[in-house]
């Protein structure tokens, strides 16, 4: 990695992303990371971490799984070599994690996963060899019994002949000869049973002496009736032995075969693994994915830089390219200029890395030929460099280099020497990076650069922000005008004594002393009217939010008095409705009676008895309401009123003389209305100048029904019921209520929700579900 990547801090970025990476090689690929030069390949980049990103924090997809390396063992297997069990192991964690990452990928028709399915679509994997070796090997020093029928019957072989031993055996530990044992317990030498004996009685047991203690005290001897059966089972071993070793390399031929294929899945899978550390390292900076390429503009939005601490860092927001090539940032020491300069140039680098960086959305960056940069101090005792020295060698390669599709970044050039030459030097060198047409990013403290600033075309005055009356940096950019140092306040903050502050002020010149106090107070003065803009904001945002609350208010009283006066309509036109059907019914009856060829004396009582009952039960005809507008100086709380916009009568709760308003309550709502609009209601004349008797009738009311029975009913029948059950639900305030109709032949459905679908009042319908009545039922959702 070049010096400049490496003074942009790239290096630790990169280390801090691959700390996610699950396999060496994919920590190396991360490590060894160069940012590309190419646009295309940068959003190609971007998009794999974008999907990488989705796959694991929306898909909730895992990440590559863990295995060795395993290069050389596939290559000897190619070969034709055999691998030992660990390394076949190894390469079945292989097959698996090729495996499980090609379906996991393809486990998601998410129309936005289309780089990583490219990505992987080559993975080759064998899922009957890796279950072949998982099942076959145990572990990395063990194979199973069953991994052929031939080492299964030779271990039965090796288990019980080594029974039968150690039976033959017991019977020297239990018999006569135990005395010439050193113990009593049977062990092995060479693969052979063999019995511990004490070196002077070595003679007195027939047998092979197999080995002898370090002591010398005790020998080891295979009783001569014995020999036969270790000789066999000696056999069984080496026989067992072979089987192993052919088994092994069985497996090996089979790996061998897709060697290339498995090579390059290590490769596809490292790769896979670094776009999931990337989305992983994005995902905890809270990063974003940058645009790439726009209109040749770079703006970064809230920035902040990677290597900050996120809870403390203040977000910073800068643009190049579109007006200005160059920003120049001035400001106090410790203000921010340096980091604000690395992390300009550090986004394009890990933007042409892959990596999201960590800004708001709509962050956009660009992919340059070259990032040169002069940032700190690099004098070097071994090369005899200076710090203006080494600053002149930097700047001399970035001059060689630099071209109109680079971006430059240089820390106060000029440092280091005498002010006025180091001034002069400064401007020359941006005069010629302007020239060049360089983007690029410098920070400065001289005087006459601000200047210069102001009278080319192509640059940008910018200063990090100080609070003057509590001598601290406020770590924001604000582009358009240069800063001020403010190095005596600074060093005021430091503690340097007052005295030693003031006699500095003396030996200013007075044109600098007014160009310091200039800037001074024009920031100061635009801190000032940002601070007011944005309490201006603020309080806007809070009348608009009170203007919304207001404009619901009035809606639902608008949706409430239309429900009010919908309900009164259908409460009056059941009342006609009853009263129609009953004095049908009693005109029924007396036709009925007057049908009689003869009607009786009782007849005809009775008939006058119908027609006194319908004199009873007919409406007097209401006189005229006389109502007298409400006077506002002698309305109080608690009086009566009509309120003309709502037709209703109400109680007055509180009155607002200032606005010509006041509060009043009709039935279950509460009202503002305007004063004018209240009006005093007056009594209703009876006619015979008779005083006006008011009643109110308490006998209770059935209750609403949530549920209407169509069945056996006509077409029309149905429909009458349905319309007069819906307006009583209306009044009596029900939000869903139920209509069965059956299944039938279905007309009696059809018609009913026709009459649905033209109902004022009808907000939806639906028929019902499992548990509900199905198809034979309606459910219908009221407004």
């Amino acid at each position: 990695m070049n010096e400049n990547l490496t003074r942009l801090e790239l290096d630790k970025i990169l280390s801090a992303c691959a700390c996610h990476a699950v396999l060496e090689a994919g920590k190396a690929r991360l490590l060894s990371c160069e940012p590309t030069h190419e646009l295309a390949e940068a959003r190609r980049l971007l998009a794999l971490t974008e999907e990488a990103t989705l796959l694991l924090f929306t898909l909730g997809a895992g990440k590559v799984e863990e295995f060795p390396p395993c290069a050389q063992w596939l290559e000897r297997a190619a070969k034709g070599a055999a691998l030992s069990m660990a390394e076949l192991l190894g390469i079945a964690r292989l097959l698996r994690s090729a495996r499980v990452l090609y379906r996991s990928v393809r486990s998601f028709s998410d129309e936005r996963i289309t780089a990583f399915k490219e990505l992987t679509e080559h993975l080759m994997f064998d899922e009957g060899l890796e279950e072949e070796i998982g099942r076959k090997i145990l572990n990395e020093n063990e194979l199973a019994d069953h991994a052929s029928e031939k080492l299964f019957s030779l271990r039965t072989q090796i288990r019980t002949l080594g029974e039968r031993i150690r039976a033959r055996l017991q019977g020297y530990l239990a018999g006569e000869e135990r005395k010439y044992l050193q113990e009593g317990i049977v062990t092995v030498r060479g693969d052979r049973f063999v019995i511990p004996v004490k070196s002077e009685y070595k003679r007195s047991v027939r047998g092979f002496v197999h080995d002898r203690s370090q002591s010398g005290a005790t020998v080891f001897i295979e009783p001569e009736e014995v020999l036969e059966m270790n000789n066999e089972l000696r056999s069984l071993i080496l026989d067992e032995k072979e089987e192993v070793a052919r088994i092994l390399a069985d497996l090996s031929r089979a790996v061998g075969r897709m060697s290339g294929a498995l090579i390059a899945d290590m490769d596809t899978l490292a790769e896979a693994d670094a776009f999931y550390a990337r989305a992983e390292y994005g995902y905890r900076l809270r990063a974003v994915r940058p645009d790439m390429g726009v209109s040749g503009r770079l703006e970064i939005v809230k920035g902040r830089h990677p290597l900050l601490d996120a809870a403390s860092a203040v977000p910073v927001s800068l643009s190049l390219g579109e007006g200005y090539r160059i920003l120049l940032i001035s400001g106090a020491n410790t203000g921010g200029k340096t980091v604000t300069l690395k992390m300009c140039g550090l986004f394009c680098l890990m933007a042409a890395c892959g990596l999201f960086v960590p800004a708001a959305e709509g962050t956009r960056l660009l992919v340059f030929d070259g990032v040169w940069c002069d940032i700190g101090d690099s004098q070097s005792i071994e090369e005899n460099l200076s710090t203006f020295s080494s600053h002149a060698v930097h700047i001399r390669e970035i001059l060689e280099r630099a071209t109109a599709k680079s971006i430059v970044l240089i820390d106060e050039p000029g440092g280091g020497t005498d002010p006025e030459e180091g001034a002069a030097l400064a401007q020359a060198v941006v005069a010629e990076l302007l020239r060049r047409g360089c983007c690029g990013v410098v920070t400065t403290h001289y005087s006459a650069l601000k200047e210069f600033a102001y009278s080319r075309e192509g640059i940008e005055n910018g200063c990090m922000e100080f609070d003057a009356a509590d001598f601290r940096p406020l770590y924001r950019l604000k582009i358009g005008a240069p800063g001020a140092s403010n190095a005596l306040l600074i060093c005021t903050r430091l503690g340097l004594p007052a005295s030693v502050i003031e006699e500095a002020r003396g030996y200013l010149s007075e044109g600098a002393r007014a160009f310091e106090n200039t800037l001074r107070a024009a920031e100061e003065s635009r801190i000032r009217t940002e601070e007011l803009a944005h309490r201006a904001r603020e309080e806007q945002r809070e009348w608009e939010e009170r203007l919304k609350a207001l404009s619901k208010e009035e809606e639902a009283f608008r949706r409430e008095r239309e429900k009010f006066l919908t309900s009164s309509k259908a409460e009056a036109r059941r009342i006609v409705t009853e009263r129609t059907a009953r004095a049908e019914e009693l005109l029924s009856e007396m036709e009925e009676i007057f049908r009689k060829n003869n009607p009786t004396q009782a007849d005809l009582i009775r008939a006058r008895t119908l027609k006194n009952k319908m004199a009873r039960e007919e409406p007097e005809e209401e006189a005229p309401v006389r109502a007298l507008p409400a006077d506002a100086g002698t309305l109080r709380e608690g009086d009566t009123v009509f309120v003309g916009t709502m037709q209703a009568e109400g109680r007055v709760l509180s009155i607002n003389r200032a606005k010509g308003t006041c509060e009043v309550q009709t039935g279950a709502m509460r009202v503002r209305a305007k004063l004018s609009d209240l009006y005093l209601p007056a009594a209703r004349p009876s006619g015979k100048g008779e005083t006006v008797r008011v009643t109110r009738d308490l006998a209770p009311r059935p209750s609403a029904q949530r549920e209407c029975n169509l069945i056996g009913m006509t077409t029309s029948e149905g429909v009458a019921q349905a319309e007069a059950f819906l307006d009583a639900a209306v009044v009596a305030n029900l939000h869903e209520v139920r209509i069965v109709h059956g299944y039938g032949t279905g007309r009696l459905r059809a018609a009913v929700q026709e009459m649905l679908r033209r109902h004022p009042r009808v907000e939806s319908f639906r028929p019902g579900k499992y548990g509900e009545g199905e198809g034979g039922v309606t459910i219908v959702t009221l407004k």
